[in-house]
């Protein structure tokens, strides 16, 4: 086990090394010019002022381009530079294709959930807007023949996903930010390979930077050698990309089109309370049986598309489930947000609930950067007298980006917001619920790069059973969870200085 650890220590060192040698080469270069070659500096500078024109002009929201701003104030020589590599969200014609295939891919397979749709506006025209706005921005429509299960850590999901891996007959889709070698990861490997051996189609994506800490390097050859096709997402190579910041951060599991997982749980120990990290790990999963796992079963099959360059004929995974309408008469829309186009699906869904909310609003996330919209919305449904309340965690993950969160908490309490934090240790879960009707379940964290940077995907639920269960747990958390005070929010000049600096580069932590 050290030496499992000591060798992925050094990959990831010698990886940032040379990511940071080839920054510094830029930086020392532009300096350098500066010194001998004034003309070709002052076009450099030119660069930045054309950037920051850019950066003006686009759509990006105005606290993403106030960040880039920030930096290339700090850097006029260089930062200019660094926008083009690492800040600019425009798409190529090549990802305008890819994004336009993938829709459209989508609009063909949700053809039916129309009918669904007029349903929803007959019972309540608030539910049918916001459902509508997913299915307009996304494609992903809602569903009515489904059942839920929820399941509120990741020690009481695990009997669950191993049985329904073991069921498997036809296909098996694994998508995950994280995949770690461990305790988890070896049960689920076992019952991979074997279901290979019985004809099963497995399929897996990792994202290659979450996972660069937990597996070997290129563990998609192995897994491949075993007969497991798998895709290393976004490889994290030690060379500038300006798409390095795109990662897939999305959790998704499908066992022949008729079960269906979600969550904040990735597939490693500490998800599981198998290893401890931060004190105890709270998270949540979500298990979806009927028809709207064909939005689940999509989701992996248009990004295996793409990825790939491999069209299929995706009918065939799209399984005609039993009828659920008795066990759970709710409606259920997954849903998937890119950061490759200008709408922020993620955040927009929880602007939505949140202006639609009557009396209460519960929310866990791990992290809080929020940008001035959300703020505002939290404040104003404070003020309305709406019970706002968020949990964050007290034990965090990563220490400067807990800074950042806590200094959103005195605007927000001073508006009437209540916020908690987990005192157990880690809560990771992402749960946004409004009032007894709406709830989302998935992957989508209250920060700027799950809303804007990442490839993310959630649950919209309206009316589901679930819901009073979720609510139970939330209560349940509250019940470990400490109110943060007003008071515990001041702080002295040299820290609010050093807060200030954080939040200027809010957008990119």
């Amino acid at each position: 086990m050290k030496n499992f650890l000591k060798m992925h220590f050094w990959r990831l060192l010698i990886v940032l090394f040379l990511f940071l040698s080839q920054l510094a080469i830029i930086i020392l270069g532009i300096i350098y010019i500066r010194d001998y070659y004034p003309l070709i500096y002052l076009l450099f500078l030119i660069i930045s002022v054309v950037v920051v024109l850019i950066i003006i002009g686009n759509r990006s929201n105005p606290s993403y381009k106030i960040s880039w701003l920030v930096l290339i104030l700090i850097f006029p020589a260089f930062g200019g530079m660094l926008y083009l590599l690492f800040g600019n969200k425009k798409m190529n014609r090549k990802q305008k294709k890819m994004v336009t295939k993938m829709h459209a891919l989508i609009e063909q397979s949700t053809r039916n959930t129309e009918g669904v749709l007029e349903r929803l506006k007959s019972e309540n025209l608030d539910a049918h807007n916001q459902s509508a706005y997913i299915k307009n921005t996304t494609g992903f429509g809602p569903y009515q023949n489904c059942y839920s299960e929820y399941f509120p850590s990741g020690e009481s999901f695990l009997n669950t996903l191993i049985s329904e891996l073991k069921k498997a007959k036809k296909f098996i889709f694994i998508e995950y930010f994280i995949i770690s070698e461990g305790q988890v990861w070896t049960k689920i490997l076992k019952i991979l390979v074997d279901k290979v051996k019985e004809g099963v189609d497995v399929r897996i994506i990792y994202d290659d930077m979450g996972s660069i800490s937990s597996l070997p390097h290129n563990y998609d050859r192995k897994l491949r050698s075993l007969g497991i096709q798998t895709f290393a997402f976004n490889r994290f190579l030690p060379f500038l990309n300006a798409r390095i910041n795109n990662r897939d951060h999305r959790k998704i599991l499908v066992v022949d089109g008729s079960t269906a997982f979600t969550g904040g749980i990735n597939l490693a120990d500490e998800y599981f309370n198998l290893k401890v990290r931060f004190g105890y790990w709270k998270d949540n999963v979500l298990m979806i049986r009927g028809d709207a796992v064909r939005n689940m079963t999509l989701m992996f099959l248009t990004f295996w598309s793409v990825l790939t360059g491999k069209l299929e004929d995706f009918e065939p995974f799209l399984s005609k489930n039993k009828d659920y309408r008795i066990a759970d008469s709710g409606y259920i829309q997954p849903y998937a947000d890119t950061p490759l186009d200008d709408e922020a699906v993620g955040e927009n869904v929880y602007l939505n609930m949140m202006g639609r909310a009557k009396k209460r609003i519960y929310i866990t996330t791990p992290y809080l950067i929020l940008d001035n919209e959300m703020v505002i919305a939290f404040s104003n449904a404070a003020k309305q007298g709406i019970d706002v309340r968020i949990v964050t965690p007290a034990i965090p993950d990563k220490k400067i980006v807990f800074q950042v969160t806590r200094s959103y908490y005195r605007r927000l309490i001073e508006a009437g917001v209540k916020i908690y934090e987990y005192i157990p240790g880690f809560i990771h879960q992402k749960v946004f619920l409004a009032d007894d009707d709406f709830l989302t379940i998935g992957t989508i964290n209250l920060d700027y790069r799950s809303l804007y940077l990442h490839f993310e995907n959630g649950v919209w639920l309206y009316q589901s059973k679930i819901i009073q269960e979720v609510n139970a747990d939330f209560e349940n958390i509250l019940s470990q969870s400490k109110l943060v005070t007003l008071q515990e929010t001041k702080s002295g000049p040299f820290h609010r200085l050093w807060i200030s600096f954080l939040r200027g580069f809010a957008t990119l932590l």
